[in-house]
């Protein structure tokens, strides 16, 4: 069984899924995500403090955690017309690349699309590179198998095979396509691979924080709760895919309580997006 790993997206995330505890680190990864792309990547530090400010997060906590981010090549510093800020590095691009396509995909897999294997052998003398390799197949949310064989569905090939090369881990693994064929019950087998409880404790958190949202937006929408509301949500809502890769439905157990999760983080999106994107570039404008 794999156990949900507390770094969601590319070690973004911080294992609490309550939004009161997201970290201001988390919460600027999003707003680069949203606002940072299109202005080539880059925010001034003012407009960054600004953003953090309407979510009630302080100057100093912005700055601290701006500088992890830099620490960790994710932003680098860059001034823009003698204006100080802080750009998306290459790494950090990329990322957030792969995290859309994992963070905004509405449809599950089904059991016939069958599932990507990878298998590794990594020779003792460099154990630091099985580690890392383990690490990075958990984080894409694959679960384990069997000793030295990771499982996850199928349509994981493509950043599966992205990310091992770019750490340079390659080498160390094959990817198969495979079907369950026999023996035993795939569902039960699901649920060994899988840490399903845990799952269903995380999912029920982020129901309990934003369940009550669509109430605040019944009618007409508030820019700026739109903002925050939405800010916090898609923060929330980023490491969750990671940790559930889009499994099959018909192998979960009945009334999946990821299915409710992700029909609410869409109907939010829907309802939100666009005014909490004005918002936001209005802040940055002032």
């Amino acid at each position: 069984m794999t156990t949900v790993p507390a770094a969601g997206e590319a070690g973004f995330a911080d294992g609490d899924t309550s939004t009161k505890a997201a970290r201001p680190r988390q919460l600027i990864v999003t707003l680069y995500g949203l606002f940072a792309r299109g202005r080539g990547g880059w925010l001034s530090v003012a407009s960054v403090v600004g953003l953090l400010r309407e979510l009630d997060v302080d100057e100093p906590a912005v700055r601290s955690s701006v500088s992890r981010l830099k620490r960790r090549d994710v932003l680098q510093a860059e001034r823009r017309d003698g204006t100080a800020g802080y750009a998306l590095s290459p790494a950090g691009l990329a990322i957030l690349r792969e995290g859309d396509h994992r963070i905004f995909r509405r449809e599950r897999a089904t059991s016939a699309d069958g599932w990507l294997l990878a298998v590794f052998s990594v020779p003792e003398a460099e154990r630091h590179k099985r580690h890392l390799l383990r690490s990075q197949l958990s984080r894409l949310g694959f679960g384990t198998a069997a000793p030295g064989v990771w499982i996850a569905p199928a349509h994981l090939h493509e950043p599966t095979a992205d990310i091992l090369r770019s750490q340079d881990l390659h080498g160390y693994a094959d990817l198969f396509r495979a079907d369950h064929l026999a023996f035993g019950d795939l569902a039960a087998k699901v649920r060994r691979w899988w840490d399903l409880d845990q799952l269903e404790a995380l999912y029920s958190a982020f129901l309990a924080e934003h369940g009550p949202t669509p109430d605040r937006h019944r009618r007409a929408v508030d820019g700026r709760a739109a903002f925050v509301d939405y800010v916090r949500l898609l923060t929330d809502w980023r490491r969750l895919p990671y940790l559930d890769p889009g499994l099959p439905e018909d192998l979960l157990p009945p009334d999946w309580i990821g299915v409710r999760a992700a029909d609410l983080f869409f109907s939010l999106q829907d309802r939100l997006e666009d005014a909490a994107r004005a918002y936001g570039s209005r802040v940055i404008g002032a």
